[in-house]
């Protein structure tokens, strides 16, 4: 039980903590929001935004602190007559005081951050081909033997390609036992790093290696009436267990778009990791319990290939053989695309800087007590 003129340490921790827990919440809902929905709006230095984590730091320190002065308290004195030489404690106060100078903090390292907003749009041309990659992110792309993993050298070549693209645009496909569209076409290179990072064998619930729905779903997601090359570029291990992946290639080639495959993983293949906490704790087993191994299925995707007027080129730990269909990419008619973007920002910084610096001031303005009359004890006592 509190004693009188003491702090409730217990209400002061289940304010703070709780209001941290929902400023969190509120900071990364604003944030994903204005990154995901407002076009106009920018960091300049993103950076900055670790000093978040100052926060909750203070409001450890500040528990701690408050929790020794209950203590110092209880020990200068006995709890009736503490009652009386300090009987003016407001818990209220205390909690608001480093709440406003608390949540000042955050305000301010938001305005450290650089908030912009864009001022004029702009439309920008540029000339480059359609371009579909088709990712396989099942099971089998665990398999290490390419360093770290199939999916992640898949993952890094599609980077590069991202990287090495000058006005093309780009779509993305992920595909497992079905296919679905991660990203429509875009020329836009930052949303597709942003969903390039989301990709994981989660990203497909049903396991298997339906290329041949790849393929169509990639084939389905070009205009087919405008003018430039489209090419589709197919990054799987070959293992195909459920549909007829070449009659796909076939179909589009007749659509005058390019198939190109890049196989991951070697011939010899390996075995597929069982991983918990990011520990290899066992391999994946048939039902007859022998463990599987999952190899490259070199002769489908040179088929594959072949079928789509492309060519196949195989992965390794160093290389992922993009700049064999890079150049070849850029031997395809270019069709002029079209842009908007925000080439002007002003700073708002000023905002949240204001905020912060009012909240720090109300903040030191606050006593930790209630009104003097409060202070004074009683004349009859």
């Amino acid at each position: 039980m509190r004693t009188t003129g003491t702090y409730h340490l217990g209400v002061a921790t289940a304010v703070v903590l709780g209001l941290e827990i929902l400023s969190a919440i509120t900071w990364v809902t604003c944030w994903w929001l204005l990154d995901h929905e407002v076009p106009a709006f920018r960091l300049e230095r993103t950076e900055m935004l670790y000093g978040m984590l100052a926060g909750p730091l203070l409001a450890i320190i500040f528990l701690l602190n408050l929790s020794w002065r209950v203590r110092a308290q209880k020990r200068f004195a006995q709890d009736t007559t503490l009652a009386r030489m300090i009987p003016g404690n407001s818990d209220t106060r205390v909690i608001l005081r480093f709440l406003f100078i608390r949540h000042a903090l955050s305000f301010i390292v938001v305005a450290l951050a650089g908030p912009q907003f864009g001022t004029r749009l702009s439309e920008v041309r540029s000339e480059g081909v359609d371009l579909v990659v088709a990712i396989d992110v099942s099971n089998s792309m665990a398999c290490e033997d390419l360093r770290p993993n199939r999916l992640e050298s898949a993952r890094r070549a599609l980077s590069q390609l991202i990287d090495k693209m000058r006005g093309d645009r780009l779509g993305i496909v992920v595909f497992a036992g079905e296919a679905f569209v991660q990203l429509p076409i875009t020329t836009d290179r930052s949303a597709a790093k942003l969903f390039l990072d989301a990709l994981s064998s989660q990203s497909v619930g049903t396991q298997g290696t339906a290329i041949g729905a790849a393929i169509d779903l990639a084939r389905e997601s070009f205009d087919l009436e405008s003018p430039g090359g489209k090419a589709i570029i197919v990054i799987t291990d070959g293992e195909n267990h459920e549909d007829d992946a070449e009659g796909a290639a076939r179909k589009a080639a007749e659509a005058g778009i390019i198939i190109h495959t890049i196989g991951m993983g070697t011939p010899e293949g390996g075995p597929l990791p069982i991983r918990r906490n990011g520990q290899v704790v066992g391999f994946r087993k048939d039902q007859n319990g022998n463990t599987v191994v999952s190899r490259l299925n070199e002769p489908m995707l040179e088929r594959i290939a072949a079928e789509g007027n492309g060519m196949y080129v195989r992965a390794t730990s160093t290389s992922s053989g993009l700049e064999q269909l890079v150049a070849d990419l850029r031997n395809l008619e270019t069709s002029e695309t079209t842009s908007f973007m925000y080439t002007a920002h002003e700073d708002q910084f000023q905002y949240p800087l204001a905020i912060g610096i009012a909240m720090t001031l109300l903040g030191l303005a606050m006593g930790e007590r209630r009104h003097w009359r409060a202070r004074m004890p009683s004349i009859n006592a």
